[in-house]
């Protein structure tokens, strides 16, 4: 609406995203499988009141094979869940609705016109993989949010051209490597070549075993 230019670049891939309960405890723990069509997240939710155990999916499916997903009924679907992340949590049944979106890279060519600021998914949008596009919107808030309270201590117009031209100039960098990061890691797990899954096991092996290294990612 503001004619903002949009560089878009899309993955060929849905993100399949809904709830399950199963029979054992998640304990708190997030479970990330790379596939060769994409990552599958399990995700821990809170209990529901009657004590039953919950986690979010994010499955990452080649969108020509996604339709086919979606059109299947609780069961099935809760079976191509089971058969891509496994039995560890026991037997699994769908928990609400089943959401499908369509996953690409996006970038405006600006975060700001005229007394307009652009930020979080507006602004840019990144692969689910890792889970940082939330926090990324959040990063942008905080950067406008300090860049207004400066600009109003300071007398200055807070929609002024200077003042949300140092928000963009602040934000960018930020943007562009997250997506670089995000889009590379998607690019290396979602591959099913043999000489690139050695080198990425051994990569993730070595990083597991020096703590250190472990926490710095």
């Amino acid at each position: 609406a503001a004619g903002i230019d949009v560089m878009r670049w899309d993955y060929r891939q849905t993100g399949l995203v809904c709830s399950v309960a199963h029979e054992k405890s998640h304990r708190n723990v997030a479970h990330e499988h790379f596939l060769p069509a994409g990552p599958f997240a399990v995700l821990p939710l809170p209990d529901s009141e009657d004590g039953e155990h919950r986690s979010s999916i994010v499955w990452t499916e080649h969108s020509a094979l996604a339709p086919a997903m979606m059109r299947l009924d609780a069961d099935a679907f809760v079976q191509e869940i089971m058969q891509r992340f496994g039995d560890s949590l026991g037997a699994m049944r769908l928990v609400g609705g089943r959401w499908a979106y369509p996953l690409a890279l996006q970038q405006a060519s600006r975060y700001v016109d005229r007394r307009l600021v652009l930020a979080g998914d507006a602004a840019h949008v990144i692969h689910p993989i890792a889970g940082q596009g939330f926090n990324l919107g959040l990063r942008d808030v905080a950067a406008l949010a300090e860049c207004l309270v400066d600009a109003h201590r300071l007398g200055l117009d807070i929609g002024g051209g200077d003042v949300l031209a140092r928000y963009e100039r602040r934000r960018r960098f930020d943007t562009i490597t997250l997506m670089a990061v995000t889009d590379g890691l998607n690019r290396l797990f979602s591959t099913d070549l043999a000489p690139i899954r050695l080198a990425r096991d051994i990569g993730l092996a070595a990083v597991n075993q020096v703590p250190p290294l472990k926490q710095l990612f």
